[in-house]
C-alpha cells in the first residue's frame, strides 16, 4: 500500500529533525513526507536545507493556511493521487522500529478500518497485572491482565462515581472518558477517538470530511473531533504494535488561560457533536466533572512551583464555562 506521511509544524526545527532522522530508520518507508510549515522564521526550511530526507517535500503555509487543522488540510490537498494511506505525526515525537510497518499491516488485515493510531512508550505507566497482590479500586484500573495506577484527579473522579465505565479511547455520554491509552501487548483494541500526535486514515476517508477549521490555532481536541466524524465510515482502533515517544515540546504552545478556555469550550464541541442531545444525568455528569477538575487544578495554585500557569489556566477554564452560558460553538458535522 502507497502510503504519505504529513507533518505539520510550528517553531520546532530540532524537534522535527529527531522525528524525520526516527522516519529514516524505518522498516517501511513513506512514498512522500509532507513537511507543511507554519513558524514565522526560516529555521525549519534550514535546516531541512541542510539535513536531506529521501521523498520530502516542504511547504511553507501562508498566513491563511496557519493553524494545526488548515495546514492538515493544506496537506491533504497535496497528497499524490496514487496514496491509500495518509499517516499524520506530531512534529515532537520519534518513532521506535517498525512502526509504519505495524500500521500498514492493521489497515491490510481489516478493510473495515478506517483509522489506525500508535502508543506513546515514554507515556505509558501500565504494569502486568500481579495476581498475588490486591489493588484498590479507587486507585488502580485493571484491563486485559493489565493494571495502572489512577491519576490523583481520576481517584477523586471514582470516589465520586465520575469516572467513566468504559474501556480508555471511549467516550461515555457525559465526555469525561479515560485519556491513558493501552497496554504495550502488541495488540490492536477498537475505540472512539484517536490521538493526533500518531494516527493514519485511509485516504478515502478525505473525499467525506476534512479536519475542523473550528479548532484554530494549537487545536485541542481536534483529533478527538475527526475521530468522531471517521467512525461514519469505519472503524478506529488503536494498534499498539505501532509505537513511539511524545515528548510534548512546550514550544508553539498557547499561553494557560487560552489554554484552559479550550479545554471547556472545545471539550464541550467534541461531546456534543457524538450526542447531540445528551440526558439530564450526562449533563449533570458534564459539569460536576467539569467543576471538579477545576477545582483541582485551582489548588495546584498552592501546590505547585508553577503557580501562575495554574491561576491562569484556572481562570480560563472558569471564564470559559460561563461563556457556555451566554454563547455555545456551533457545531459542524
Amino acid at each position: 500500500m502507497k502510503f504519505s506521511l504529513i507533518i505539520c509544524t510550528y517553531m520546532r526545527p530540532k524537534p522535527l529533525q529527531k522525528l524525520l532522522q526516527s522516519v529514516k530508520e524505518q522498516t517501511l518507508y513513506p512514498n512522500e513526507i509532507l513537511i507543511i510549515d507554519g513558524s514565522s522564521n526560516e529555521q525549519t526550511e534550514e535546516i531541512l536545507n541542510q539535513n536531506q530526507f529521501k521523498n520530502l517535500k516542504y511547504f511553507k503555509a501562508k498566513e491563511e493556511h496557519r493553524g494545526l487543522t488548515k495546514q492538515r488540510n493544506y496537506g491533504v490537498q497535496r497528497v499524490e493521487k496514487e496514496s491509500e494511506i495518509i499517516c499524520f505525526l506530531d512534529d515532537d515525537t520519534e518513532l521506535f522500529l517498525g512502526y509504519f510497518e505495524a500500521i500498514i499491516n492493521t489497515f491490510k488485515k481489516d478493510e473495515t478500518v478506517i483509522g489506525v493510531g500508535g502508543v506513546a512508550v515514554n507515556e505509558s505507566r501500565w504494569l502486568k497485572k500481579d495476581i498475588a497482590k490486591v489493588y484498590p479500586k479507587h486507585e488502580y484500573y485493571e484491563f486485559d491482565g493489565y493494571i495502572i495506577k489512577e491519576s490523583s484527579r481520576n481517584v477523586v473522579r471514582n470516589k465520586f462515581g465520575l469516572q467513566s465505565p468504559l474501556p480508555p479511547g471511549h467516550m461515555p455520554d457525559f465526555s469525561n472518558g479515560r485519556t491513558y491509552s493501552y497496554p504495550l501487548n502488541n495488540k490492536t483494541y477498537q475505540v472512539d477517538l484517536l490521538i493526533g500526535m500518531s494516527f493514519s486514515f485511509r485516504k478515502e476517508l478525505f473525499e467525506n470530511i476534512n479536519f475542523s477549521t473550528y479548532f484554530e490555532g494549537y487545536g485541542l481536541y481536534e483529533d478527538a473531533d475527526f475521530s468522531i466524524r471517521a467512525l461514519e465510515h469505519g472503524k478506529n482502533v488503536i494498534c499498539t504494535q505501532a509505537k513511539l515517544n511524545h515528548y510534548h515540546d512546550q514550544s508553539g504552545r498557547p499561553n494557560k488561560y487560552k489554554y484552559g478556555k479550550m479545554v471547556v469550550r472545545n471539550g464541550w464541541y467534541v461531546w456534543r457533536l457524538k450526542y447531540p442531545k445528551p440526558n439530564l444525568k450526562a449533563r449533570l455528569k458534564w459539569n460536576l466533572t467539569l467543576f471538579l477538575l477545576t477545582i483541582i487544578r485551582g489548588t495546584n495554585i498552592l501546590t505547585t512551583n508553577h503557580r501562575k500557569e495554574a491561576f491562569t489556566e484556572t481562570l480560563g477554564r472558569v471564564v470559559g464555562w460561563f461563556s457556555l452560558f451566554f454563547y455555545k460553538p456551533g457545531i459542524k458535522r
